[in-house]
C-alpha cells in the first residue's frame, strides 16, 4: 500500500510530518508514505500578521486543495491551525498522541518571564499569548513576530526581541527543547486550542485511507481535543479574537479551561468545566460548546 502524504516545507512541519509518516508505516505492515512538499500562503507572505492575511487556515489551504484533487492522500496539520469548520469533502481522520501544549519563553539574556526588565520587548503574533504575557507583566511591550521557529530563535539572540513565547511542543520536536528559558504554565499563559496536537486530514470519502490512519489515533488526546475545538467553534474563534482553550484528563474526569477576549485584548473572561470523561468526541464537544457559549455571555470577571 503506497500513500502520499501532503506537508508544507517548514522545518517544524517536516519534522512532525515524517515523525508520523515513519510512525504510520511501522505500525501497517506494507505500507509505504511518499511526500508531497507544500509552500502554503501563509508561509509565503511573513511581513504581515496573521489576522490580516486571513488567519491561521493560510497554513492548510493548498495542502487540502491537494487532497482535493487527488494529488495526496493525507495532510499533517498542527490541529491549532485548522479552522472550527473543514472544508467541505474533508475529514479529520486521526488526533496521534499529543505533545506538551504550553507555551514556553526563550529569552536572550536566560531570564525567565518575573525576571525580564520593564519594558522589555517580547515577540509574539498570537493576540493569546499577548493578552496571556501583558495580564502576568503589564510593564512589558509586546510586538508581532512571523517566521518559522529557526527565524524567531535568530531574531532573539541578535537582540531584535528581549524574549519570544512560542509552543514548546514544536521545540521539542525539532530537538531544541533546551532553547527554552522558562515553560508557562496554563495559569500563566492558557494554550491554544489543539495547541501541541496534530490533525491528520483526509477525503471524507476515502474510508480505506481513514481507516489507515485511523491506526495511530489516541483516544484521550482525540477526546481533548474535541472539547477545545468546540470552544472554538462556539465562540467564532479566529486568529482575530484571542481565545485559548486547554482540556486534560485527570483521572475519571476532564477538566476544561477556556478565555475569551475582545479584539483588542480587553474584557478577558475565564470559565472552566469539570465532568466525567467523556465516552466519545460528542459529548466532549457538547461539554466544549457549553463552556464556549458561557464565555460568550460572561461579564469580565476571571473564573
Amino acid at each position: 500500500m503506497r500513500l502520499i502524504l501532503a506537508t508544507r516545507r517548514s522545518a517544524l512541519a517536516l519534522a512532525q510530518s515524517r515523525a508520523f509518516a515513519r510512525a504510520l508505516e511501522g505500525a501497517v505492515p506494507g505500507l509505504t508514505v511518499d511526500e508531497l512538499q507544500i509552500v502554503t500562503s501563509g508561509d509565503r507572505t511573513q511581513d504581515k500578521p496573521l489576522q490580516d492575511i486571513g488567519g491561521k487556515g493560510l497554513f492548510i489551504k493548498e495542502l487540502e486543495e491537494a487532497l482535493l484533487d487527488g494529488r495526496a492522500h493525507f495532510a499533517v496539520h498542527s490541529i491549532k491551525d485548522v479552522p472550527a469548520e473543514l472544508a467541505p469533502g474533508l475529514a479529520l481522520a486521526c488526533v496521534p498522541a499529543r505533545e506538551d501544549p504550553r507555551d514556553a519563553l526563550v529569552t536572550r539574556t536566560g531570564q525567565k518571564l518575573a525576571e525580564l526588565p520593564p519594558g522589555a520587548l517580547v515577540g509574539t503574533s498570537s493576540l493569546r499569548r499577548v493578552v496571556a504575557i501583558l495580564a502576568a507583566r503589564p510593564d512589558l511591550r509586546a510586538e508581532p513576530v512571523r517566521g518559522n521557529v529557526d527565524t524567531r530563535l535568530r531574531k532573539v539572540q541578535e537582540g531584535q526581541f528581549d524574549a519570544i513565547v512560542l509552543a514548546f511542543a514544536g521545540l521539542k520536536r525539532l530537538g531544541w527543547a533546551d532553547r527554552a528559558t522558562e515553560i508557562l504554565s496554563p495559569e500563566v499563559s492558557l494554550p491554544a486550542i489543539g495547541q501541541g496536537a496534530l490533525g491528520i486530514e483526509c477525503r471524507d470519502g476515502d474510508e480505506e485511507t481513514r481507516a489507515t490512519l485511523a491506526r495511530l489515533a489516541d483516544p484521550e488526546a482525540s477526546i481533548c481535543v474535541a472539547a477545545e475545538r468546540a470552544v472554538m467553534a462556539a465562540v467564532d474563534g479566529s486568529c482575530r479574537l484571542p481565545v485559548a482553550a486547554h482540556a486534560v484528563r485527570e483521572g475519571d474526569t476532564i477538566f476544561l479551561r477556556g478565555l475569551l477576549a475582545d479584539p483588542d485584548g480587553s474584557n478577558v473572561r475565564h470559565g472552566q468545566r469539570r465532568a466525567a470523561f467523556p465516552a466519545a468526541a460528542p459529548e466532549a464537544e457538547r461539554l466544549g460548546r457549553d463552556l464556549g457559549a458561557e464565555l460568550k455571555r460572561s461579564p469580565s470577571v476571571r473564573a
